[in-house]
């Protein structure tokens, strides 16, 4: 857009470099994918390692000289490097090579560009590829001269690079306003979800684990998905039944990747606060996946930035269906609690054993006991009904009904306040139906 360069293309030279004094190498399998999902063809591969990058090229000037070699024997027209490139870098390498270079970042950025549906998306990608721009417009435009004054022009004028700036300073500024406003929309949307005690479940996991189909065979949603990396972006959000529990929001967040570009992180601020925000987060693994360790890592790293690394955690491994001998289950640990769950989202085996889970863990307080109502209690009767906390239901000869009730103990306290009463007014039934008078909890 702003520098003369070649056309883009499909076709693909990838480097990979070894980096020795790098504190965390990247995973070329992962990068390959990376260029797949965006719809590149790669056709070589060019790798290598250094102690350091070279300052001018990144790699090396015999690496330099066999990527040259490599570009002109496929015609490739697209170089792309698992790595992040400075701006001057990026020039260097496109002047030695003639034809367009990209980063891990910028491929990111395109698949990114490529996936987002919702307005939302699209306006935090493009925030997250205009932060990115403005550091690849330093002698974009040293071929054109400085403006001249004029007619009511006269003063220092204004070179093309610094209207670019001020251009793209300005849209920046213009997208940041308006996710303020989704950001303030979301907040609103929490706070009632609070008011009404409606507990939140995020779905997190790195890309491509598996999220959206889970989220599909919960809540029957239709999300899209396939299996590519960063296949949903625009996050979902449904309302789901929970046994003994009542109504939760179930949410579909963004993939995590390894060292993912901080700029998105903070473009997708606004989306990832819903998991920021939960009272679970749902960490969908990959358990057929040989780095599954190496990625619950990266995930964690990412859940840490966004501020929700102190959240309760469930994980979630799924792909089950592609090992062998693992069966659906739930993991406890000394103390009964569910910490893990095996299952497969697209055959469905496990999904029973998930809501058990889910509801074991938001289900800290059930009151299940059997209570004597009055005839003067007929409404806090139909308060239960409503609630669908009835399990059963006989009536005494003098008229008094005997329900089972089993629902949290904070929706029957919201129940009796309603009612002006307190727990001390209830009458609960021993096993052989007679009254006594207790305090529930």
């Amino acid at each position: 857009m702003f520098f003369d360069r070649p056309e883009s293309g499909e076709l693909a030279v990838l480097v990979h470099l070894e980096i020795s004094q790098a504190e965390q190498s990247e995973d070329p399998r992962e990068f390959e994918e990376l260029v797949l999902s965006a719809g590149g063809d790669p056709v070589d591969f060019l790798t290598g390692s250094r102690s350091t990058p070279s300052s001018k090229y990144f790699v090396g000037t015999g690496k330099l000289e066999e990527l040259q070699a490599m570009v002109k024997q496929h015609n490739a027209e697209l170089v792309i490097f698992n790595h992040q490139l400075t701006p001057s870098q990026e020039r260097n390498i496109e002047h030695a090579l003639g034809c367009r270079v990209l980063d891990r970042t910028g491929l990111i950025l395109d698949i990114f560009a490529q996936r987002a549906r919702t307005h939302e998306g699209k306006l935090q990608v493009e925030l997250a590829q205009l932060q990115h721009m403005s550091t690849r417009l330093i002698r974009g435009w040293t071929h054109l001269e400085r403006q001249k004054g004029g007619i009511g022009m006269r003063g220092p004028g204004e070179t093309q690079l610094e209207t670019d700036r001020r251009l793209l300073r300005a849209r920046i500024k213009s997208i940041h306003k308006r996710l303020d406003r989704v950001r303030k929309q979301r907040e609103q949307g929490r706070r009632a979800r609070n008011r009404a005690e409606i507990p939140t479940l995020s779905l997190v996991g790195y890309t491509n684990a598996g999220k959206s189909t889970l989220f599909n065979a919960i809540t029957d949603a239709g999300v899209y998905a396939e299996d590519k990396l960063f296949a949903t972006l625009d996050p979902t959000m449904r309302r789901i039944g929970l046994r003994d529990v009542g109504p939760a929001i179930l949410a579909d967040t963004v993939g995590f990747i390894s060292n993912l570009p901080h700029r998105l992180v903070e473009a997708f601020r606004a989306t990832l606060e819903e998991a920021a925000s939960a009272d679970i987060l749902l960490h969908v693994v990959d358990a057929a996946d040989d780095e599954r360790a190496r990625n619950i890592e990266q995930v964690k790293l990412v859940l840490n930035e966004i501020g929700a690394g102190d959240l309760p955690v469930l994980m979630v491994h799924n792909k089950i269906d592609l090992l062998s001998n693992v069966d659906a289950r739930i993991d406890r640990d000394d103390l009964g609690k569910p910490v893990a769950v095996w299952l497969s989202a697209q055959s469905g085996a496990g999904i029973e054993q998930l809501m058990e889970a889910i509801t074991e863990l938001l289900s800290d307080n059930i009151v299940h006991q059997k209570v004597l109502l009055p005839a003067s209690m007929g409404s806090l009767r139909a308060r239960l009904y409503r609630q669908n906390a009835v399990v059963g239901e006989s009536h005494q000869s003098d008229g008094t009904c005997v329900i089972e009730i089993r629902l949290p103990e904070a929706d029957l306290h919201r129940m009796l306040s309603a009612e002006s009463l307190t727990i001390n007014d209830l009458c609960w039934a021993q096993d052989d139906d007679q009254a006594s008078s207790v305090v529930a909890g």
